[in-house]
């Protein structure tokens, strides 16, 4: 039985018993973690590790994993990819950590990439480049949607709306960068033409000029790949504007903070998530609806509204958990081989079925299509 399973059918009280042997007197498991908690990315890292800590002592309290209790060992990069490099040795050299799901950001995640291959430790990341998993790294797996996968989703969206032709603005860190990239590189497989590519800083405060400069083109449609405040001034200043041209924001903005921060200046935007954002609305067939509505519930009764990044750690601490279940133990190279041997993984973030070739194992059609009316979220169909 998975733990998953047995979690949500134990009784109150009720003892979690996962493998032969008698209570949970062996060393604990220890789950090492970098996260943005606080900074410009902490709209990641807190749902993230509010995530974490939520299951990790639910884990416990029933029992553990193969009757040993799970040590979160936690640190905050405040955004920074240094220090990410920084506690990333710390977690594999002083903590010795059998296995690390974190790097809230791509930056963070990419800096850390070569430590984890370096010293064989099963890494599953929480952002979103596609650089992370392609081409393979043999000890590195993520969870969120790419990036490719995000500028895919959207152009299928703007070929059904007739558009052509669309300027690009996108934040200059990792993220945005590298979404950037790959919307570049897929636009013509699309038939579509980017005729302005702008961007910004972290700490820019105001991009008129950059969309002034998009005004003044004949882009039929805006879109923007970036995350933290930069998304929520964009759509701010192209209403500012008069702008009147769809815009599109990438996943990197799934979470209710999004649209309190761009407040009415929202509504109509359109972008890619998870199906998460709106769980009571899918079909009650719906493979995933049970996982998320439980999911869902659970955090927002504790934590207030759920984001998908919030999600993207459900789905990497329990990808993990499973796999060191089925491993029988926490032998790094054989819980590496049962990671990527995933397969039909109910997560909030889809279904995965990973590979040797596929250390994310989502397709498309694990991506929503959703459009802000009245200030929340709505699937376009």
């Amino acid at each position: 039985m998975s733990i998953r399973r047995a979690l949500s059918t134990l009784t109150a009280g009720a003892m979690l018993t996962l493998a032969a042997g008698t209570g949970i007197a062996a060393d604990a498991i220890k789950i090492g973690s970098f996260l943005s908690v606080t900074g410009p990315a902490s709209f990641l890292g807190d749902p993230e590790l509010k995530t974490l800590q939520m299951y990790v002592d639910e884990i416990n309290a029933n029992g553990g994993v193969n009757g040993r209790q799970i040590e979160l060992v936690h640190y905050d990069t405040g955004g920074n990819a240094k220090e990410a490099v920084n506690f990333a040795k710390r977690l594999i050299i002083k903590d010795k950590v059998d296995v690390i799901v974190g790097g809230s950001t791509s930056g963070s995640t990419l800096a850390v990439m070569p430590l984890v291959e370096k010293d064989g430790v099963p890494f599953i990341s929480l952002a979103g480049s596609v650089k992370i998993i392609d081409p393979v790294q043999k000890w590195v797996f993520k969870v969120p949607h790419t990036d490719r996968m995000a500028a895919a989703k959207i152009f299928e969206d703007m070929k059904k709306r007739g558009i052509s032709k669309i300027a690009l603005i996108s934040g200059s860190g990792g993220f945005g960068k590298s979404g950037r990239a790959q919307t570049l590189a897929l636009a013509p497989e699309y038939g579509i033409e980017v005729v302005s590519d702008e961007s910004y800083g972290a700490k820019d405060t105001d991009m008129t000029a950059q969309l002034t400069k998009i005004r003044d083109t004949d882009a039929q449609a805006i879109l923007n790949f970036g995350f933290g405040t930069g998304p929520a001034i964009v759509t701010k200043n192209v209403r500012q504007l008069g702008i009147a041209l769809p815009l599109y924001q990438s996943h990197g903005v799934a979470s209710k903070k999004y649209i309190e921060l761009a407040g009415a200046a929202a509504e109509g935007v359109r972008l890619p998530a998870a199906a998460l954002l709106v769980a009571e609305k899918l079909s009650d067939d719906d493979p995933q609806k049970k996982v998320l509505l439980a999911y869902k519930n659970k955090f927002e009764a504790a934590h207030g509204p759920v984001s998908t990044f919030g999600g993207h750690a459900y789905d990497g601490l329990f990808i993990a958990v499973e796999a060191m279940q089925r491993a029988g133990g926490t032998d790094k190279a054989k819980v590496r081989d049962e990671i990527e041997k995933t397969q039909g993984f109910i997560g909030t973030g889809g279904v995965f079925n990973m590979s040797a070739s596929d250390h994310l194992g989502l397709g498309l059609d694990a991506f929503k299509m959703l459009e802000i009316k009245d200030g929340d979220w709505t699937i376009v169909e």
